[in-house]
């Protein structure tokens, strides 16, 4: 019962990590989550939040992306970029494309919506669904977007560090053991339809991909092959939306001291920096070093990465930002 990717030695070379979120295909992987029970305790929340903001319009693009199983391809493209341009990129597919999506995502879900056979003769029903992909993007991801991108840049790190220590092996094994299995040449897929089925990469190479939302393991197919497995998963925490300005502002406040602005400076002068490194660069002690981390992390200003015996620090943009508009001021203890 899985999704049996096969590999050649060209699919190996050219496997690699997702550089940047993918706004609409987080928005599918998101939308399934929705409405699923998994992980009550860090989702539940969030699911209150947003099923008490969805509009009419968004329901209709929720529909189309069921907890489990097939959903038209053309609503989740795997590409990067702004919300607004990836919504203008679905609005411009081919009505072809748009009428044999359908047609296989019906042949595969029996519960598969009436209204939804018109999609590709309708224009103004298609472009009210277009106006739900912004709207549930708006509930679902749009006050979480920061933090998911803070997140997804802490498990790219993960999985650097994994492909320098153990070379794609050690990638494919432990991006997400609890659902994929590496049995070379083949990468298993444990599949929640109880679905079995077998993917040639043919030469093309594999696109993992992090998510925030993600509970499982996703296979996308296209001109890329897409895994979706979850970003860090023993590094996330509940969904919270951001601070009021001034909070923010009061919480940054509090740390414009030297030895604080010393090790944010030195975080941001040598990413991925151990306590160790970032004690002897700030000339502090390593336990004053773990202190200040710890304090600029809850801040939002830098992010930190448990490897192995060792934890790695990284300057979050808030954190670049802070020390920019600082620059050239000498800010006392």
């Amino acid at each position: 019962m899985a999704y049996r990717i096969h590999f050649t030695l060209q699919d190996l070379a050219r496997t690699r990590v997702a550089e940047a979120p993918m706004p609409l295909h987080e928005l599918e992987l998101a939308a399934r989550t929705l409405q699923s029970r998994s992980q009550p305790l860090r989702l539940d929340a969030w699911r209150r939040r947003a099923r008490a903001q969805l509009t009419a319009p968004a329901r209709m693009a929720l529909a189309l992306m069921p907890a489990v199983g097939h959903s038209p391809g053309f609503l989740s493209p795997i590409r990067t970029g702004a919300i607004e341009d990836l919504v203008d990129h679905v609005r411009g597919t081919p009505r072809a494309r748009v009428r044999a999506n359908l047609m296989e995502t019906e042949r595969r879900r029996p519960s598969f919506p009436a209204w939804a056979r018109r999609l590709a003769d309708d224009a103004s029903l298609f472009a009210e669904l277009c106006t739900g992909l912004s709207h549930l993007h708006a509930c679902l991801l749009g006050p979480y977007w920061a933090q998911f991108t803070e997140h997804l840049s802490i498990d790219r790190t993960l999985r650097l560090q994994q492909l320098l220590t153990g070379g794609v092996e050690q990638l494919l094994t432990q991006a997400n053991p609890q659902w994929m299995r590496w049995n070379p040449p083949v990468l298993e897929i444990r599949m929640m339809s109880g679905a079995t089925r077998d993917l040639h990469l043919d030469g093309q190479g594999l696109l993992l991909i992090p998510s925030m939302l993600c509970t499982r393991a996703v296979v996308t197919e296209g001109r890329q092959v897409g895994v979706s497995y979850p970003a860090c998963p023993d590094q996330r925490r509940e969904l919270t939306a951001p601070a009021a300005g001034p909070a923010r502002s009061a919480g940054l406040s509090a740390l414009l001291g030297r030895t604080r602005t010393a090790v944010l400076a030195a975080v941001a002068e040598h990413h991925n920096c151990s306590t160790k490194e970032l004690a002897a660069r700030a000339g502090i002690a390593p336990a004053s070093a773990s202190e200040h981390a710890s304090t600029l992390r809850e801040a939002g200003l830098i992010t930190s990465l448990r490897h192995r015996n060792s934890v790695l620090h990284s300057p979050t943009p808030l954190g670049l930002a802070l020390l920019d508009a600082q620059q050239g001021s000498a800010p006392g203890e």
